[in-house]
């Protein structure tokens, strides 16, 4: 995932999840909101509760390619990621599953609007 596609600086973070337009499952939550950006965004949040940093940048690096496979940049959405400790129990085929079913949840939602 290209660094012009992610969300970085806290201000967007918390502005973003303000707007409390959320959508979960057992391994993620998803927030969302527009942006007038000209292409979507995607922030990552991993809690410390998920392990050290060696643990957390290892999820981080997954769930970016995992995010790079499902997500379409081309819409101007910017979207946060959180990641629940469910994560850990899954395998990466199962976490991708789990987020991509998510990530049509949110695209059903918004059509349907």
């Amino acid at each position: 995932m290209k660094k012009e596609f992610r969300v970085k600086r806290n201000e967007d973070f918390s502005k973003i999840i303000a707007r409390k337009k959320s959508f979960a499952n057992s391994c993620f939550i998803i927030y969302k909101d527009e942006n007038q950006m000209g292409h979507g965004r995607v922030g990552i949040s991993v809690s410390k509760k998920l392990g050290n940093a060696v643990t957390r940048n290892k999820i981080k690096r997954q769930l970016r390619m995992m995010i790079q496979e499902c997500f379409h940049f081309d819409e101007e959405v910017d979207y946060i990621v959180i990641v629940r400790k469910r994560f850990l129990d899954n395998t990466y085929i199962e976490n991708k599953k789990e987020l991509e079913y998510l990530y049509k949840k949110v695209k059903r939602k918004e059509i349907s609007k």
